[in-house]
């Protein structure tokens, strides 16, 4: 079972992403609407893989991930972007910034969990 913390402002989104994760049974998904809120759950839960937006109102993607890699804690957990923000700049950035992988909104609901399984494992 894959602990997955997913962080997005949306709560539409979220709901969806964590339908699709459960759906596939190799996952416990818990959801957190903000990214200092994301930091606290990833502190806390230690997950084995953190799912963040870009955009988000006060603490946005980046910003979540910088302070993840600067707890010792966090700084090992894999963080994979669900954002509709993927042009190749933005991509690029995100992976200098230590992300392991990009995945574009709107994504594909029936391969989400696989393709999330693909990122983590390698």
């Amino acid at each position: 079972m894959i602990k997955a913390l997913y962080v997005d402002d949306d709560e539409d989104i979220a709901s969806i992403v964590e339908m699709c994760l459960e759906m596939d049974g190799g996952f416990e998904v818990r959801i957190k609407h903000s990214g200092r809120d994301g930091v606290v759950e990833a502190m806390n839960w230690r997950p084995d893989v953190i799912l963040l937006d870009y955009m988000m109102p006060e603490l946005d993607g980046p910003s979540t991930l910088i302070h993840l890699k600067e707890h010792m804690t966090t700084r090992a957990i894999p963080v994979i972007f669900i954002t509709a923000k993927s042009m190749r700049e933005d991509v690029s950035m995100l992976l200098e910034m230590g992300a392991i992988g990009v995945i574009s909104k709107p994504f594909d609901p029936e391969t989400l969990a696989a393709d999330i399984k693909a990122l983590v494992t390698g």
